[in-house]
């Protein structure tokens, strides 16, 4: 039996280009949907071409042409959305909505893979605001899909390792600190750090995988939970230099929070969640739910001490 078809929705974006990436990699025959209002974003038209070079084939198509959609999901058996919330603008929620009316008029895919990868929002109902929006509208998208009989897999519960490793967890770079590192709390919840070309590796193994059928598949591998001090560890132990900690109380990291623009508001909301309570892993994987890592054991995926190494 060949490998089934999967169009990506949102390929030119940070999560969308790996997946693009890992569905050609697995030999699936990959289609990527070329969207009109890309305009002028010569980035993207050359993102696409090159996807083009690779083996990908790009489909013309637009949210503002319902019948556009439809055509390009009759092309494939799987849908994969990459579209980010971390622009936080609702419009992708509603975005993904036409697409799932799509995917139901269509009739033909097999499976539909929402755009989702970080915190589980069905166990995020007690979310602070702003940030908790995030939350609702994806359980909106889910609730849609699931209205539609629309076969599904989620796959989230892991923190990208670009926005959070090589900082060391800190909000305001992206490289590692010099001399002070701020600790949330006293730095032991349980946090999971994933590179993002093994996320995308697992969220394409999880496509025509019937035991992912109709299930939340999280990104949890073993050797990837760590709390912030381990991860400090980890560095001070290839830098050979340790670096002064400075704790940050709950009370003082929300302290703040009303002075901050609502993209920020969200941001430090759902930071929150992840290091003060722990929310990727302060919960058991129940019956019904997969873990990533056990599905598919031959994925050597990326331990962060070796993604650390990059930043020496």
């Amino acid at each position: 039996m060949g490998k089934c078809k999967i169009l990506v929705v949102g390929g030119t974006g940070y999560m969308g280009k790996r997946i693009v990436k890992a569905s050609l990699a697995q030999g699936h025959p990959t289609y990527v949907l070329q969207r009109a209002e890309i305009g002028l974003d010569i980035d993207k038209l050359q993102m696409l071409l090159s996807f083009k070079d690779q083996g990908a084939h790009l489909v013309e198509g637009s949210f503002s042409d319902h019948q556009s959609l439809v055509d390009a999901v009759k092309l494939v058996d799987v849908v994969i959305c990459t579209m980010s919330g971390v622009h936080f603008r609702s419009h992708n929620i509603l975005l993904q909505l036409k697409l799932v009316q799509a995917i139901k008029e269509a009739g033909n895919v097999k499976r539909f893979i929402p755009s989702e990868f970080g915190m589980d929002p069905a166990r995020m109902g007690n979310a602070i605001e702003p940030g908790r929006v995030t939350f609702d509208e994806k359980m909106v998208v889910r609730k849609a899909i699931e209205e539609a009989k629309i076969p599904y897999t989620y796959v989230c519960g892991c923190c990208f390792a670009g926005y959070f490793v090589g900082n060391l967890c800190q909000l305001s770079t992206l490289v590692p600190p010099k001399e002070n590192v701020i600790v949330y709390g006293n730095g032991h919840k349980k946090v999971v750090f994933m590179d993002e070309d093994d996320i995308a590796t697992y969220t394409v193994k999880t496509a025509d995988d019937p035991r992912a059928l109709n299930k939340t598949v999280y990104i949890r591998p073993p050797e990837n939970i760590l709390t912030q001090k381990e991860l400090i560890e980890k560095w001070e132990k290839l830098n050979g230099r340790k670096l002064t900690k400075i704790t940050l109380s709950k009370e003082d990291f929300l302290a703040p929070l009303k002075e901050l623009d609502y993209a920020q508001q969200v941001g430090v909301g759902h930071f929150y969640h992840v290091f003060y309570e722990g929310c990727l892993t302060n919960f058991e994987i129940r019956e019904g739910e997969e873990e990533a890592s056990e599905l598919y054991p031959e994925v050597e995926y990326n331990r962060m001490d070796s993604y650390l190494k990059r930043f020496l």
